[in-house]
């Protein structure tokens, strides 16, 4: 029953990220594109963490805390340097 979850799971994730990329692609405004980006960085962080359940190691869960800290600061320093049009002052 946990594999037909976990398949499910992955096929959810696979679907929006898929949706982010389409997003990211085609969106009307670099803001959408910024928003797109984040969750698209959350969606693989929500995948890493489905591929540790099934593997069975917590090894997969710090690599997404990695993944978290790094895609908090990449997303605003991607505002910033669309607010500003730099990112270090």
């Amino acid at each position: 029953m946990i594999t037909a979850a976990l398949i499910f799971a992955f096929a959810c994730f696979g679907i929006g990220a898929l949706f982010c990329l389409w997003r990211i692609i085609l969106g009307p405004d670099s803001a959408d594109r910024v928003l797109a980006l984040d969750t698209m960085v959350i969606n693989m962080i929500g995948t890493l963490v489905l591929y540790g359940i099934w593997q069975g190691t917590a090894v997969y869960f710090e690599a997404s805390m990695l993944i978290a800290m790094v895609g908090f600061v990449s997303t605003v320093a991607y505002c910033r340097f669309i607010l500003r049009g730099d990112i270090i002052e």
